[in-house]
């Protein structure tokens, strides 16, 4: 039995679009017109490697976090219910209304059906599905414990969740802030000031200098504004493209881990991740080479990244995690004796999950002082230039009796 993706026209002539499971197109098609539907298009929803590219499962499905959290917290509440996996699957796909989410798990049921392990048919998928959530389902399902890991997986992906979220939450109105300033001195040195100043341009008077400046940046913005701009673009895209060679990636890492802010930024927030992902696969019952291997894959800055497969191999020829840890030169304090206390009392993956949420509040201590500057720094920068714009304006207003 497979998926099978369809369009149909209802009772009252309306297409509609949905999924359903089934054993042949032609059998999909009775099923839909004993449900008072008129088939128009029935397609098979196959992750087999003969489709083509386009296909959506054959590109995998990106889920959000938001939407893999919900999943999994309902396939750990159906499976710990006692239902069996392959009904859960079915359950979770009716719960949902996306239809690629719908197609993913009626996808991930047959190849269930069709006899592979829970972790090998969302390896299907891995756009959905990373290493690490594959990892520990793989975990669960050889311990006879995929329930309680499920609900650890999602209390896992919902905290992170709530962590990206809360960030970018206090990072929005600094930032728009600043946009909504330079936006409004953009629009008035382009369009406001040319008006007030027109009147001293055809002076034989000399300007104060302010004066003179400020008509020299209107007259540069209004002449050359949108060609800034689409500069600035072509900057952005340039960038971007040549970040896509790994080694120039490399290179820009290792300087951001020598600048002073970003750094401290950088290293705790990967290291957080890490520690946190790390804690969770070793008490899932990951094995520690592989547990690194994969919590290594959530580190985004290369430097570090590259640091972790030293650790890897330090571990394999027999090092203990915190030398390793210590050894590498990247990583926190605190997460080493952590890894320490850890390994000394048997409690590691505890250990390292206090790390990781000591990590995750230092970060949101730094962001939040950095961006509680950064709001009334960007209110001094725009009182400050439109304070210049005013009194380039007055300063010839009031010696007007000279420009007569």
């Amino acid at each position: 039995m497979g998926a099978f993706s369809y369009r149909a026209l209802n009772a009252a002539g309306k297409t509609i679009k949905g999924t359903v499971e089934g054993d042949s197109e032609r059998q999909v098609r009775v099923q839909l017109r004993a449900q008072q539907l008129r088939p128009l298009d029935v397609k098979v929803v196959s992750a087999q490697k003969e489709q083509s590219e386009s296909s959506l499962f054959r590109r995998g499905a990106n889920i959000s976090g938001r939407d893999l959290t919900l999943i999994t917290r309902q396939l750990s509440s159906l499976v710990n219910s006692g239902l069996p996996l392959d009904e859960s699957l079915k359950a979770a796909a009716k719960q949902h209304r996306k239809t690629h989410i719908k197609e993913t798990l009626l996808q991930v049921r047959s190849k269930v059906l069709e006899g592979l392990s829970l972790a090998q048919a969302l390896g299907e998928n891995p756009r959905a599905f990373d290493n690490m959530y594959r990892a520990l389902v793989r975990a669960g399902e050889s311990a006879g414990f995929l329930g309680p890991v499920l609900e650890r997986l999602a209390d896992y992906t919902e905290s992170s969740q709530h962590t990206r979220q809360k960030l970018k939450m206090a990072m929005v109105y600094p930032f728009v802030l600043l946009a909504v300033s330079v936006t409004v001195i953009g629009l008035l040195m382009a369009f406001v000031v040319p008006e007030l100043i027109g009147i001293f341009e055809h002076s034989q008077k000399a300007l104060p200098w302010l004066t003179e400046a400020l008509i020299s940046t209107s007259h540069f913005i209004t002449a050359y504004g949108v060609w800034c701009l689409l500069g600035f673009g072509l900057i952005i895209v340039a960038w971007n493209l040549m970040m896509r060679a790994e080694s120039r990636r490399r290179k820009w890492h290792q300087i951001l881990l020598k600048t002073p802010v970003a750094s401290g930024v950088i290293i705790q927030a990967d290291s957080a991740r890490f520690a946190g992902t790390l804690s969770m696969l070793v008490g899932s019952g990951v094995p520690l080479l592989e547990a690194l291997n994969i919590a290594s894959q959530v580190l985004s800055n290369l430097v570090m990244r590259d640091a972790c497969d030293g650790v890897v191999v330090a571990v394999k020829e027999g090092s203990s995690l915190h030398r390793a840890l210590d050894q590498a030169q990247v990583f926190p304090p605190l997460l080493v004796q952590m890894a320490a206390s850890g390994e000394a009392n048997g409690e590691l993956d505890k250990q390292l999950d206090h790390a990781a949420r000591n990590q995750e509040r230092e970060l949101e201590l730094m962001l939040g002082t950095a961006l509680a500057l950064l709001e009334p720094l960007t209110i001094v920068f725009m009182g400050g230039m439109i304070t210049v714009i005013v009194m380039a304006i007055l300063l010839p207003i009031f010696d007007l009796n000279t420009l007569v």
